[in-house]
């Protein structure tokens, strides 16, 4: 007998082959090139954008500046990055590549997220715009304060 379609567990299902697939792929950034994809993602911006204030990078990895704090912590460790303070004010910092970390960053494969924006350019727009307002309203969901996890599961 073949189970009829349940929409809601589509969804569930497709949200985590996405979240299954960035794991992979951090996983496997992480074993061949020993960077996460936030690592990755700062070492690319650097590497097109050049050398540039750790908010400016993390606007552009979209990650908050605390988050971006540890990530140049750690590709400043493994000697990918440096921190620059050339200005008469000291506490303005800069992050550039060191020769190992351009080579990476060339080297590299892309952030997962470029074969989404390729893909997303090849849509029309009220495709986009349909895709906006249904992940909106998911992360909305998702951000839920009183999220009871036993209950809803039950449900599904």
């Amino acid at each position: 007998m073949e189970t009829p379609h349940d929409p809601i567990r589509e969804i569930v299902y497709l949200i985590r082959k996405l979240m299954q697939a960035g794991a992979l792929y951090s996983k496997e950034l992480n074993k061949k090139y020993n960077v996460s994809a936030p690592q990755l993602a700062t070492l690319r911006v650097l590497l097109h954008d050049g050398t540039m204030p750790p908010s400016q990078i993390a606007r552009q990895v979209m990650v908050n500046a605390s988050t971006m704090t540890g990530v140049i912590d750690r590709l400043e460790k493994k000697g990918l990055v440096s921190r620059l303070r050339n200005d008469p004010d000291r506490r303005i910092i800069r992050v550039e590549l060191t020769e190992a970390g351009r080579v990476l960053a060339e080297n590299a494969p892309p952030p997962i997220q470029v074969k989404i924006i390729k893909g997303m350019r090849k849509l029309e727009q009220t495709e986009r715009e349909k895709i906006i307002l249904s992940l909106a309203k998911l992360a909305e969901m998702i951000d839920a304060q009183e999220l009871d996890v036993e209950t809803e599961l039950a449900v599904l």
